[in-house]
């Protein structure tokens, strides 16, 4: 192997090995945002608003190290699946860190409500499922994974219900315990953002799938459209051969049209016998 592709190779590794650095980062972040939320910091939430421009800068260079990656070096097969991957799991991580960051935000706007220990022990599992769900996502990556990247979907299926049970309880801490509307859908927003965090692991699951397998669920969706196109034209093609093309029957106004018009037409000329007349 010459120089060129050990080099190759290397820059390859070093976009894997910050991959898992943002990623770490990142579940990191979901941690010291949920304690910020729970614990009334407005110090360390504004700390975690602060830091987002670190994450942003750190996933612009190594977005741009990928694009260097396909613009020098034009890999083929699965290594350009691993640097069009990786360029996917930058944007899902970045904005999962965004999510943390509007948590953070939202805390300062609620400061002044009262948790009751049923929405804060499901803001505390939210804040760790969504951790455990980039993490695994990460681990699925790292490793290739491909079953535990099919599993996040059904994994994700529990930061859902929790999601569902936090908004039902805001609910009935509104209605009985005097929670105002503006504190309510505040509150709501932050089970919200756990959600998309779940969201966005789920969506790494797919791309590692992608980057091992080649297949992504939208091509399923794609094969059905195709699918359905090809119905539609069908359809169409049997409904055209079914009425061939003739002389259409004249429509009843224009019957009624050449009546009347033979009607109003003038005769030509005759003498009296009904012969036509001559020139003398």
């Amino acid at each position: 192997m010459n120089e060129t592709r050990i080099q190759y190779h290397g820059e390859l590794e070093e976009v894997r090995s910050d991959l898992i650095r943002l990623g770490a980062l990142v579940a990191e972040t979901i941690g010291r945002g949920t304690a910020a939320l729970l614990d009334r910091d407005l110090h360390a939430a504004q700390v975690l608003i602060d830091g987002d421009d670190v994450i942003d800068d750190f996933c612009l260079g190594l977005e741009e190290r990928c694009y260097r990656l396909l613009a020098l070096q034009s890999p083929i097969a699965g290594e350009l699946r691993f640097v069009l991957t990786s360029l996917r799991l930058i944007s899902e991580l970045e904005r999962s860190a965004d999510l943390i960051v509007n948590v953070c935000k939202a805390s300062r706007r609620i400061y002044d409500v009262e948790f009751g220990p049923q929405i804060r022990g499901l803001i505390e599992q939210m804040g760790v499922e969504a951790t455990f769900l980039i993490r695994a996502a990460i681990d699925s990556y790292v490793d290739a994974d491909t079953s535990l990247a099919s599993a996040l979907d059904d994994i994700d299926d529990r930061l859902d219900e929790l999601q569902v049970a936090y908004v039902q309880a805001i609910f009935r801490s509104h209605s009985e315990m005097n929670l105002n509307l503006q504190g309510a859908v505040q509150m709501a927003m932050i089970g919200r953002y756990y959600e998309r965090v779940g969201d966005h692991a789920v969506n790494i699951g797919e791309r590692v799938m992608y980057m091992v397998t080649g297949w992504l669920p939208e091509k399923s969706g794609a094969a059905r459209q195709r699918l359905r196109e090809a119905e539609a034209e069908a359809v169409a093609e049997s409904n055209s051969s079914a009425d061939p093309p003739g002389n259409p029957e004249p429509h009843q106004d224009e019957v009624s049209d050449a009546a009347q018009y033979d009607q109003n037409s003038p005769e030509s000329p005759t003498d009296s016998r009904g012969d036509s007349p001559t020139r003398e």
